[in-house]
């Protein structure tokens, strides 16, 4: 697993690579919160293309980085999700606090 953060008018745009479960979850909601702090952002975008396979622990994931955003007014935004990983998506109900867009200049321009 790889994780890459860049940053465009004030989202933290986070880029996984490989597989978000048990074994990585820990690692990727440290880093994300620690980019998230550092870069003073104000939302966050998961790129999730090169995402082979995610279980439920990254909702755990995801649901921990959304209260944190909100609280600080901020929203999140995914994009590039591939079939498996919009079935697990979609069967938690997560799409209906966070929005899939189809590119991540999308998600910019939504997001306030």
């Amino acid at each position: 697993m790889q994780i890459h953060f860049t940053t465009k008018e004030r989202n933290l745009i986070v880029t996984i690579e490989g597989e978000v479960d048990h074994h990585t979850s820990v690692e990727i909601r440290e880093k994300v919160d620690r980019e998230f702090q550092k870069r003073r952002a104000r939302n966050i975008i998961f790129d999730f293309t090169n995402i082979q396979f995610m279980d439920s622990s990254g909702i755990g994931v995801l649901m921990g980085r959304y209260r944190n955003v909100m609280i600080l007014g901020g929203d999140i935004a995914l994009y590039g999700v591939g079939d498996q990983v919009d079935r697990v998506l979609s069967i938690s109900g997560i799409y209906k606090i966070m929005k899939n867009y189809d590119s991540m200049d999308e998600a910019i321009l939504n997001l306030a």
